[in-house]
């Protein structure tokens, strides 16, 4: 996934939370659908980081080869620059990117 190509602001912002909590109903189940959303893609994005870092580990490390590396430091300068995990989790709540359900809700109309 390409985090810069969101639309997701790179600050915090305020939002209603009435409005944001219409689709559930409930504040705290967005809140919940937010958050595993965010854990989710920040973990999609310490994988990504950490294995375009892994190009260039080498397997010897000593204190003469230990030095900055351009490649690396750039890489780290872009992914400090995208926007936190928990913005990109809130835009796709809103826009209604992120499939969810409630089994407690789904259990009762079973019975």
């Amino acid at each position: 996934m390409d985090y810069k190509k969101t639309n997701a602001p790179l600050n915090t912002v305020t939002h209603d939370l009435i409005e944001l909590a219409e689709p559930t109903g409930n504040i705290y189940e967005t809140v919940c659908i937010i958050s595993k959303r965010a854990n989710q893609i920040a973990a999609e994005m310490k994988r990504d980081l950490e294995k375009k870092l892994q190009e260039f580990a080498s397997m010897n490390d000593s204190l003469e080869e230990i030095s900055e590396n351009r490649e690396q430091i750039e890489i780290s300068k872009y992914y400090e620059h995208l926007p936190k995990p928990t913005l990109i989790a809130t835009k796709e709540f809103e826009e209604g990117k992120i499939a969810y359900r409630n089994m407690a809700k789904n259990r009762d109309n079973f019975d």
